[in-house]
């Protein structure tokens, strides 16, 4: 049967995907999206006005979250295993990421425990 189906409640993106057919299949199927404009689309709105895209406090504050992600990605990216996944099996490059994450997780001193 396999695991059921399940759908995100929204989705955080960067500005390399504020289209809209991305926004409109994301509406199509009920999920909220994060995805700042860019500065082409927000000149272009002001010449020929239409509906905003709603980026306020709450928006910009998960668009930070993103942003943690994305670094943690990078400083892993640095391993050149993992960023090229020279590893032959998902167990091997699994256990690949756990050591990585797991040094990079000493190297900064335990910070941002609870």
């Amino acid at each position: 049967m396999g695991r059921p189906r399940t759908r995100p409640d929204r989705v955080l993106a960067d500005k390399g995907y504020p289209s809209r057919a991305n926004r409109a299949r994301l509406r199509e199927h009920g999920i909220a999206a994060t995805i700042p404009e860019r500065a082409d689309q927000i000149a272009h709105r002001r010449k020929r006005p239409g509906r905003p895209i709603d980026f306020g406090p709450e928006q910009r504050q998960r668009y930070r979250g993103r942003n943690v992600v994305e670094r943690c990605f990078t400083k892993l990216k640095q391993w050149r295993g993992i960023a090229m996944r020279s590893e032959k099996t998902a167990r091997n490059y699994h256990s690949a990421l756990c050591l990585a994450a797991a040094l990079h997780w000493v190297q900064t001193g335990f910070s941002n425990t609870a």
